[in-house]
């Protein structure tokens, strides 16, 4: 078990914000700042407690064990680019709720599609808007984002990262944007600094089986190594009707000096690139499939879909039925090689399906479905819920299947965790949803801990420091209600925050000789 090191900011209380003072002989507005018990509980007897107990996590390190900062970013360690690169145009959430609007009133002008804040069409023309009017357009949408996660994590990163004067506006963006270029070009704006900054201690990427990781290895010859650590993320490979499977595959076949001519040495394709990935430091597969399911096939069923997979002759309910049997592989090759599976299925992807074909994926339109894990993960259960080197995490965006499946699920199999809320759900209300759902049936132990999800570098420290408030007013009301003493709540609060984690995501070892 990882020990929390001690900082000088968990013995501090919180200081609440000050302004600048207000009166005649003011000359400019005060400066924009965070109020220091923002997402506490507003009752103030349980607030002081949650105080209490936020203030022993605020400053740990930061174990971000599930994401998709890419590792070219440190390695390189080149400066970021614009404000509306860095902040806008990626940003999902963000632009999402842009267009959300476009036909409204209350619509940014000159906001259609994602087009218009920035992202370049796959194909014909190549007329984006320029930075400035981006973030112009960002700024004027500010209102927009009143009372989402996507504002908090904003505010986060904009003060307590880069010290920006003034909230977004229409009349503040130009300010913001030269305040913004200005902070950018200084060395400690840069991604490795940041690292530091934040207090990360553990990163780790999300990478397609065919990677050569050559990012990985430039940070291991750095002295990296056990910092930014990979992800094995197989998705493409498994689903043999991926528009991309065929030349992944290929990929993948020749990072791993084999060929994949059959199912059997398909296998062996994927068994040599895990032992990769575990050598570069991996502790973890990722799978994000539509469904749950991960009822096995028989091997000579499993050969001929992939043998009609390759002849492009493979439908998509084959492609369904080969996708949950390799789900259940995977977690066979986890229970021989140690990685920790995680599985977060139950979003339809792309669902304009004309935005995809415009902008590409992740553009904002992929949304959650009912998932049904009792039976999905019931094979895998079954098969690998006891064995000593099996751990799952499942992660959901069904919040109704906190409490009726997963919680029950990870009180009683030894090899599975409930991943934190992810996605739509990683906000103060939907987190605190789960702490209440969860934690009756399955208590605090069988959950992963913290994981961050994100593309946004910059995002990351306010990400955490979301949920370490929103479980410190949870833990603050069980004190309160006199089920929990205040010491038990402050080491729950560094479990969640730390240590867990790190046990939820142990490197891997050798199997024990027998």
């Amino acid at each position: 078990m990882a020990t929390p090191p001690t900082t000088s900011a968990q013995a501090a209380p919180p200081t609440a914000p000050h302004a600048a003072p207000a009166g005649p002989e003011a000359t400019e507005p005060p400066r924009w700042t965070l109020h220091d018990d923002r997402a506490l509980p507003a009752e103030p007897g349980v607030r002081a407690v949650a105080r209490e107990i936020y203030g022993a996590t605020r400053g740990l390190p930061i174990v971000s064990m599930h994401g998709h900062v890419d590792a070219g970013i440190l390695a390189s360690d080149r400066p970021f680019g614009d404000p509306a690169d860095l902040f806008v145009t990626p940003d999902h959430y963000l632009t999402r709720l842009l267009v959300s609007q476009a036909t409204s009133p209350r619509g940014v002008p000159g906001v259609r599609d994602v087009g218009d804040v920035g992202v370049p069409r796959l194909h014909g023309s190549d007329d984006v808007p320029a930075p400035r009017e981006v973030w112009r357009r960002f700024c004027t949408g500010w209102p927009l984002l009143r009372g989402t996660a996507t504002r908090y994590w904003l505010e986060h990163a904009l003060v307590e990262v880069f010290d920006a004067p003034v909230r977004p506006s229409a009349e503040t963006a130009d300010l913001l944007f030269d305040h913004l270029v200005d902070r950018l070009a200084s060395p400690e704006m840069r991604p490795r600094a940041l690292f530091e900054r934040f207090g990360i201690e553990l990163l780790a990427t999300t990478d397609l089986p065919s990677s050569p990781l050559a990012d990985h290895a430039a940070l291991r010859a750095e002295g990296w190594g056990e910092r930014v650590v990979p992800t094995f993320r197989p998705d493409v490979v498994v689903r043999l009707d991926h528009p991309r499977w065929r030349a992944e595959l290929e990929a993948t076949a020749q990072a791993a000096r084999l060929e994949a001519t059959d199912y059997a040495s398909y296998l062996d394709v994927l068994r040599r690139r895990r032992a990769a990935f575990v050598a570069a430091g991996a502790r973890a597969t990722d799978h994000g499939m539509l469904s749950a399911g991960t009822t096995p096939l028989e091997a000579a069923d499993a050969s001929r879909l992939f043998a009609s997979a390759l002849r492009g002759e493979v439908t998509a309910a084959q492609a369904d039925a080969f996708a949950a049997h390799m789900l259940f592989e995977m977690a066979r090759m986890s229970s021989e090689d140690g990685l920790v599976m995680q599985v977060h299925p139950g979003v339809l992807r792309d669902h304009d399906r004309r935005v995809r074909a415009s902008f590409g994926t992740d553009r904002g339109y992929d949304i959650p479905v009912p998932t049904d894990y009792v039976h999905g993960l019931r094979p895998v259960l079954e098969a690998f819920g006891h064995h000593p080197r099996f751990r799952m995490i499942a992660f959901t965006v069904d919040e109704t299947v906190f409490s009726r499946e997963l919680a029950p699920l990870a009180g009683v199999y030894p090899a599975l965790r409930v991943g934190a809320p992810w996605w739509f759900l990683d906000a103060p209300d939907a987190m605190r949803r789960f702490r209440e759902a969860v934690t009756e049936t399955a208590g605090f132990a069988n959950t992963s801990g913290f994981v961050d999800d994100t593309r946004a570098f910059c995002s990351i420290p306010a990400r955490h420091d979301l949920a370490r408030r929103t479980d410190a007013g949870y833990l603050a009301r069980l004190v309160a209600e006199h089920r929990l003493e205040l010491d038990e709540a402050v080491e729950t609060a560094v479990d969640l925050a730390y240590r867990l984690p790190h046990e939820s995501y142990p490197r891997p070892t050798a199997p024990t000789p027998r």
